[in-house]
Parts: structure tokens; C-alpha cells; sequence
């Protein structure tokens, strides 16, 4: 690499061990995305490269000194965001949580929260572990927490283990909660095991399966339909026209893990294929690339993703 204009700047010990990552991974991915060179001789990064690359390169180092100086740990996934908003020219978005704000990790992540706060109804489509369902969730109790809405509303179809409701012991919170496990540990994350039972015995949080949506209409409500590849296209129309007054709705869903008796029956792939050019309708699509939980998990799904299309042949 040709040498260009240099510049230095300044960090403290830990933001320079936060940029430079693991093994100097992290100054390779903002190396390679603007053709700059990094160096490390102390005290701060050296970086030599046109004018143009210096002020990305420059940019995405910066957002991530910010993340140290926030105490936010800096993971590869963090340093692609920086260096996506450092081309676009605008940082990403992010929600309020109970410590502080939920930033996206990945590039899709950053689009999926533009979307919740500029549609009405969005969809996200992706594999396990991409944070479909937990920012949907922060979005929806950030919205609550600053009284934008009334009311966060969830509901998900109970079908995943090939059980019935009526089988299940308790009454309906007791029958549902089951189901509901990954949104009470998002919201729990949001709004604190306090907040969240204060909020559900004032009736300001809601869960329920989408058959006890029927016949409602859902006014000054942010509403998410989780798991919504398991709803048959009956119960997509039914539940995304019980939208009110001031109210939003994101659905989550995985299309390439349908538990129903006939897959070609999902509702979230139906809805998507005729609502994508619909005025106020948004989509974001997530990939392997895009899960954040233990690096294993993307080779999982890649793996079973690959199996799959083995089989269709």
C-alpha cells in the first residue's frame, strides 16, 4: 500500500487496544475498508492514505473510542458498523434501554431499527440469533418508557413444540409464558424484572397467542408478532388488520423454519410477498452474517441452511 497523507490520532491505552482488536483483526477490517494504513507506535493510530480514506478511516475510529469511553465492549461485528456508518456519513440508531442505549451490532441490525422508527409496519425476516425479536422489544418499551404508545402488545403462535394450549396447565398467563421466555429476557434487559411486572399489573404489557387477537382492535399500541413464520396466512391478515389508532407493529420471523403441517401456508412469507411495495411497510432481511450470539451459531445455521438446500434438489 502506497503511502499517502498521514495523521495521528491520540487514544487512551484501552481505546487503542479496542481498535486495534484481537491480533490487530480489528485496524485489518478498517484497513481493508479504506485503504489506509494503520499503525499502532503509541499513544494513539497512525494512518497514512488519501485524504478521502483518512476521514472514514478516521470516523469509524472515533465511533469506536466512543464505544470504550461509553464502556461498551467493541466486538468485530461493532467495528463493521462503525466502518458502514462512516461511509453512509451518520451514525447509527439506537434505543433507550435500562443501561444505557441498545446499539446495533451489524449493518442489517442499524437498518432494522431505522425502519421500526420510520414505518408503521415492519418486518423481520432471518435466522436465529440476528436480534429480530430483542430490538423490536427495546423498540417497543422505549416507546412505552417515553409514553410515545400506551400499551406493548406481544403475541406469538404455539405451535413450536406441537402443543395445544388447552393441554397446558394454568390459566392463559401461565399457558403462554412458556412460549414467551426470549421477550420477558429482552424486556427484562430493558426495562428490569421491577419495571416489567409493574408495567404487566398496570395492563401497559400484553402477551397473548394470536388466535386471542381476534376481533380486537389495537389502538396507541406498538405490537410484535414473534415466531410469525408459524402463522398461517389467515392468521397474518387477521392480526396485522387489528393495527388501531397510534399503533405500530414489527413481525419477526424465521421463513426457512416453518413448523406448520404445510410450510407453503406461512403467513409472514405470504404477507411479505404482497406487502413489500405497500406504503408504510418496511422489510429488512438479516444473514448468518448478522447473528450476534456465540460465533458458533452462524456456522450452525449455515450448516443446516446448506443441508436444506441440499435436500430440495
Amino acid at each position: 500500500m502506497s503511502r499517502g497523507p498521514s495523521e495521528f490520532l491520540p487514544l487512551a491505552d484501552e481505546a487503542l487496544r479496542a481498535v486495534a482488536g484481537p491480533g490487530g483483526r480489528h485496524a485489518a477490517l478498517i484497513e481493508d475498508a479504506f485503504h489506509v494504513l494503520i499503525e499502532t507506535p503509541g499513544g494513539g493510530v497512525a494512518l497514512n492514505g488519501d485524504a478521502k480514506a483518512l476521514r472514514g478511516a478516521r470516523q469509524a475510529i472515533q465511533s469506536l473510542a466512543g464505544r470504550v469511553a461509553s464502556r461498551l465492549e467493541v466486538t468485530p461485528a461493532d467495528v463493521r458498523v462503525a466502518i458502514d456508518e462512516a461511509r453512509s456519513g451518520g451514525a447509527g440508531p439506537g434505543v433507550a434501554g435500562r443501561r444505557g442505549a441498545v446499539a446495533a451490532k451489524t449493518a442489517a441490525q442499524a437498518r432494522y431499527l431505522e425502519a421500526l422508527a420510520g414505518h408503521d409496519l415492519v418486518f423481520g425476516l432471518g435466522p436465529a440469533g440476528t436480534g429480530k425479536t430483542f430490538l423490536a422489544v427495546a423498540h417497543g418499551a422505549s416507546l412505552l418508557r417515553s409514553g410515545q404508545v400506551e400499551r406493548l402488545v406481544v403475541t406469538r403462535p404455539a405451535v413450536e413444540a406441537g402443543e395445544r394450549l388447552g393441554f397446558l396447565p394454568g390459566d392463559l398467563t401461565e399457558k403462554v409464558d412458556p412460549y414467551m421466555a426470549p421477550v420477558w429476557e429482552a424486556m427484562i434487559d430493558i426495562l428490569g424484572a421491577d419495571g416489567l411486572r409493574r408495567r404487566r399489573d398496570r395492563g401497559e404489557i400484553e402477551v397473548a397467542p394470536i388466535a386471542f387477537m381476534r376481533g380486537r382492535t389495537l389502538a396507541h399500541a406498538f405490537v410484535i408478532v414473534d415466531e410469525a413464520q408459524n402463522t398461517s396466512r389467515l392468521q397474518m391478515k387477521m392480526v396485522l388488520t387489528r393495527l388501531g389508532e397510534g399503533s405500530r407493529m414489527a413481525v419477526t420471523g424465521d421463513p426457512s423454519q416453518v413448523d406448520l403441517a404445510n410450510p407453503a401456508d406461512s403467513g409472514i412469507v405470504h404477507a411479505v410477498a404482497i406487502l413489500g411495495a405497500v406504503p408504510g411497510v418496511a422489510i429488512t432481511r438479516f444473514s448468518t452474517a448478522d447473528v450476534v450470539r456465540h460465533p458458533l451459531v452462524g456456522r450452525i445455521v449455515e450448516a443446516y441452511d446448506a443441508d436444506a438446500a441440499r435436500q430440495s434438489r
